[in-house]
Formats: structure tokens, sequence, C-alpha cells
């Protein structure tokens, strides 16, 4: 049976990979650890989620409760499936850009040397395997920012003239930017897979996410934008706000739509590729207007804490340009806007969350 090896396996996407391939007929093997309760907290545990993959998928799914840091305990799940392996999703992270200030070795213990860890471990074992890794739009910094935008009532916005209103594409540099330790980490991973495709001849994909997001996020303050809003807003938390009036635009994808891009790479695999991952124009959102869109889902007021200071790094607009990706593989297109993400998170959670 083929085998797809899934890092970060209890997480958002990671769980959303385990169970996509899983109902493809795969046998999936899932690795982790659940560090993630370790940077978040009890709010960000996946936990939960790991005890239903398990529970539900039964014999599909083998769980390996392993730090993609150790490598010996990482060589040893590759030498057990072998070039049954035929696809590796690396969604295991340090997610937080704010987070990783605290513990710079640890971020980028994990989300570089783990990277590393996990495509070297892949090349001796399973050269073969498609690798689809979970990067960030973080690589491309703060640059992003340097757009001339404008300001409207909720949100800043491009003029429909410039290049990069339908979206930020590959193209823009990843130089002479502030990336935030985090970005800096992952983008030691990011061109390391790169490399690996293109050196090594593997057929390796990184996809840069903007908000990536759905019932199945742990929210928890430090990530998981939407999904911690709408959490804040049901449970009747204080959210807090960091600058630019709250008008930062944020383009979204539901985890659904990200796998199915997966397994369409998964199914055409290229070398060494790169793409952008994002709801686009068809699926973006500022602050304010998610706001009021929580507030019309749950009939409650949001409680906002907002402070002038922007954190560092942060973007003010990022709407990803999927055209390239959508070239490769014309088949896939995004199905959720923004209300169909807020309102299956709060459907999906209702019965945690509300208050």
């Amino acid at each position: 049976m083929s085998v797809a090896l899934v890092t970060g396996s209890a997480g958002l996407i990671g769980s959303e990979a385990v169970r996509h391939f899983a109902g493809l007929g795969m046998h999936v093997a899932g690795v982790d650890n659940d560090l993630r309760r370790y940077f978040f907290g009890p709010d960000g545990s996946t936990a939960w989620n790991r005890h239903l993959l398990i529970t539900s998928l039964a014999s599909a799914y083998t769980h390996f409760n392993v730090d993609i840091r150790d490598r010996a305990a990482l060589a040893k799940i590759f030498k057990r499936y072998g070039r049954d392996i035929s696809l590796v999703v690396h969604a295991a992270a340090q997610p937080s850009h704010d987070w990783a200030v605290r513990e710079p070795f640890t971020d980028f213990d994990v989300n570089a040397v783990g990277t590393l860890n996990v495509l070297e471990n892949t090349r001796l074992h399973a050269p073969s395997a498609a690798f689809i890794f979970c990067s960030t739009n973080k690589v491309y910094g703060d640059t992003p920012n340097r757009l001339p935008l404008t300001e409207h009532e909720t949100r800043y916005e491009l003029e429909p003239e410039h290049p990069s209103y339908n979206g930020i594409d590959e193209q823009m540099t990843v130089d002479a930017t502030m990336h935030s330790l985090f970005g800096v980490a992952k983008l030691a991973a990011d061109v390391m897979v790169q490399e690996y495709g293109r050196y090594f001849g593997m057929m390796t994909a990184c996809f840069r996410g903007g908000t990536l997001t759905g019932p199945g996020h742990s929210a928890a303050e430090l990530h998981g934008f939407l999904a911690y809003l709408m959490r804040c807003v049901m449970e009747g938390r204080i959210y807090n706000l960091y600058g630019y009036k709250g008008k930062m635009v944020r383009d979204a994808i539901h985890s659904h739509d990200v796998l199915r891009a997966f397994e369409a790479f998964y199914r055409n695999p290229r070398q060494g590729e790169v793409y952008n991952l994002g709801g686009g124009r068809f699926a973006n959102v500022s602050h304010i207007e998610a706001f009021a869109l929580a507030e019309k889902i749950t009939g409650k007021p949001a409680k906002v804490n907002y402070q002038e200071q922007n954190r560092l790094g942060d973007h003010q607009w990022y709407i990803s340009d999927m055209k390239k990706f959508r070239k490769h593989y014309p088949e896939w297109a995004p199905s959720y806007d923004i209300p169909a993400i807020m309102t299956e998170i709060y459907e999906a959670n209702v019965d945690k969350w509300l208050e």
C-alpha cells in the first residue's frame, strides 16, 4: 500500500492531510509530539485532534509521537516504510513570528533544521516521493508593505491598475527586508526544499501560505488569526489588535482547499517548485471586516483591545497571486470564501467555545 508520511499530523493542515490521503486509500504515518502545546499553552494543544485521528481512522493511520529534531527517531520511521512512501507532507513547524523571539534556537532548530532532517530522510529512504513543504508568505519579509496602499473605511487597498492588485506573486524579492526570526528560519527551510529538488532531482514544492485556516485549528493568540478571532468573539474574550487601525488585509484559504492543491501536486509533481498559496481576490478580509462578520455570525459583540504599535515585520496588506499554480494545475480553484470559512469555524466549535 502506498504510504503518505505527514509531519505535524495533528495540526490544522497536517490533520486535514491525514484525512484527505487516508480517504484516497493510502496508509498515513503521522509524526507529531504536540510541541504546539509548549509553544502556545493549552489553547494551542493538538492532543484532541490526535485522538480523533487515531480513533476515527483506525488501521489507516499510524501515529508516531516523535519530534522532527530527533534524527534517530525520524530515521526509524522512514526506514520502516522505505520506498512505500510516495508522499511526504511536511507541516510540522513553530508557526508564530512573535514566539520565535522568545527562543530563537528552538525556532530555528524546528523550522530549518527539522525540515532538513525530513528532507534528508526522504532522499535516503524514499527519493521518488513527492515532497510538499508548508512554507509561509513571511519569506518575503515586510517587502509587501512597500506597495502604494491607500486607506479605505475598513481596509488598506491597492488601486486596481497596480500590477499587484490581484496579489503578490513568487517574483517578489526575499532580500533586504525584515523577515522576523521565524521568517528567516522558514526561508532557510524553503530554499533547502528547492535545492533538494534541483540538486538531487527530487519532486519538491514549497507552498508559501497566507492565512491557512479552518475548523480544525487549535486557535491561540499567537497563531490562528481567523479561528482565534472567532473564538474570542464566541467566548467573550478580549482580542488584542496590533496597529494599522485594524485595517490590515489578509487572504485566507480553507484547509480543504489547501489539500486539494496538495493532491494536485502529488498526482503531477515537479522539481523544486515554489507556489504562493492563499485565498487571493476570492477570499480576503481585514481585521475590522472580520470582526463585523464574526459579530453577525455569532450575534455577540467583539471585545477589542487596540494597541497602536504594529508587530515588527507584520504585513499591512497581503493577498496571494496564485496564477502560477493555477497555470500548472488548471483543475484547481478555491471553494471557500471568507463568510463560508468563518461560518464553518463557528459551527464546528459552537459546543466548545460558545460562552
